[in-house]
């Protein structure tokens, strides 16, 4: 949900600007190891994010399952679906509501089908090698839950002794998680798709809003029945990353490709975010990456109108940085358009500017590069100095006699750049099969154009 505008703040307030120098790793003193389990299906991953609801006509899970397929090409491994629970009536916003406003934690929505019909997407995902998440929303539920009249004692009060909505989210009442009946109940719901519907992992909803001792707790009875797969919609606590998270939002630097892509920031910027990264996240964590999701498409804007001609740029990096990548729905073909959030608003699947094979091409990339791949499992940036730091990122990453040269011009302008790789030949570039000669000496970058450069030693 759209709260990562007060978070986002805060951090930018603690953010550590620091130097890069030539070929020099970036640094982790201080950042302690994340002790929460990493299943092994997950050092490559690449995930994509569902909106059921405008996937298709129907809205349905049936519906949906035709495109599984495709799917499996486009070379995604983990399905994230939003909130597919029954959505509250009292309150609502718009006519069909929040999916984030959660009336039953152990039902489905009507409108997408049944439990039965969702399974059988789960099974259908596994037998394709996929994964399936569900979007969970732990700090409050819709003001006709059951529990509101059940367990009124659940819920969290104001100075007067009222329930409440937390920020402006006037459809749902906050919960009270110093209350360990609710806990207890959470989990046990939270146990029951993992075990009953066989699913793999959980997006969570505001998890820096929800005690991290909570979600310690929770991983700890997931794993009991199977390894799974924790990601945090969070990016201020880092401490949900010691034990119970694997990943979280990477905004920050959402939000400085943005900035770049306006000319109101620029590639040093981008380096800081990733030595600062390196020294505070938990050794083995790291960030979801992405240029949209579903937040920023239905509230800020889409890709193309906040970055302009650098929206493969931005996506291709997502890419080969530190972090899983993020697919959202209709981001593969180029979806041009704010989605309603509250309202039937479907996605065109033509594909005019042939997207498609830029994002299947990337997924391949990541794939076939050990060095790219997630936390522990891939190599870690090392940022190089190039003699126009201001407008180009430069890095390699490492790992199992595999290398990723990695060079972006971050600029609206034509630039030339020199600098020493550690590399000496001639190579050829990812995307185009053109030669590029190392140590790069007055190479010319078009605007917002990058090279990667994988090479197998």
């Amino acid at each position: 949900m759209k709260k990562q505008l007060f978070v986002t703040a805060l951090l930018a307030l603690a953010f550590i600007a620091c130097q890069t120098g030539s070929r020099q790793p970036v640094q982790t003193e201080g950042a302690n190891i994340s002790m929460a389990p990493v299943p092994t299906w997950s050092h490559d991953a690449v995930i994509y994010e569902v909106n059921v609801r405008q996937f298709t006509p129907e809205g349905t899970f049936e519906a949906f399952a035709t495109h599984l397929p495709r799917l499996k090409e486009l070379g995604v491994d983990i399905l994230w679906f939003m909130p597919i629970h029954p959505i509250g009536e009292k309150e609502r916003k718009g006519t069909l509501g929040s999916y984030y406003s959660i009336k039953d934690y152990k039902g489905v929505n009507p409108e997408f089908g049944t439990f039965e019909d969702f399974k059988a997407i789960v099974d259908k995902a596994h037998e394709l090698g996929m994964k399936v998440f569900l979007d969970w929303v732990a700090n409050h539920t819709a003001w006709d839950h059951p529990w509101i009249e059940q367990h009124p004692e659940w819920y969290d009060r104001d100075s007067i002794g009222n329930m409440f909505a937390p920020f402006d989210w006037s459809d749902v009442a906050q919960l009270d998680y110093e209350n360990h009946e609710m806990r207890a109940a959470m989990i046990d719901a939270l146990e029951f798709w993992v075990r009953d519907a066989n699913i793999d992992g959980y997006r969570c909803d505001v998890a820096g809003l929800v005690p991290f001792d909570f979600w310690e707790d929770a991983r700890k009875a997931l794993d009991a029945i199977k390894p799974v797969y924790m990601l945090a919609e969070d990016e201020s606590e880092l401490v949900l990353l010691n034990n119970a998270f694997n990943s979280n939002y990477g905004w920050s630097f959402h939000h400085i490709m943005n900035a770049i892509a306006k000319g109101e920031q620029n590639a040093t910027h981008a380096a800081e975010y990733f030595t600062n990264l390196y020294n505070t996240y938990p050794q083995g964590a790291y960030p979801m990456q992405f240029i949209t999701n579903h937040d920023e498409n239905s509230w800020a804007a889409t890709e193309f109108e906040r970055m302009g001609d650098a929206v493969k740029t931005f996506a291709a990096l997502t890419f080969v940085v530190e972090g899983m990548p993020l697919i959202y729905t209709g981001q593969e073909v180029g979806m041009e358009k704010m989605l309603e959030f509250f309202e039937k608003d479907e996605v065109s699947w033509e594909d005019p500017r042939g997207m498609t094979p830029f994002y299947q091409s990337l997924n391949r990339l990541k794939k076939n590069n050990t060095a790219l791949w997630n936390g522990n499992a891939g190599g870690k940036m090392e940022l190089i100095e190039t003699d126009t730091p201001e407008k180009v990122l430069l890095f390699t990453r490492h790992q199992n006699q595999n290398s990723v040269i990695a060079l972006f011009n971050l600029s609206a302008e034509t630039v030339s750049v020199t600098a020493q790789t550690g590399y000496e030949g001639s190579f050829a570039d990812y995307f185009t099969g053109a030669e590029v000669s190392m140590p790069f000496s007055g190479l010319e970058l078009a605007p917002w154009s990058y090279k990667v450069i994988a090479i197998n030693e």
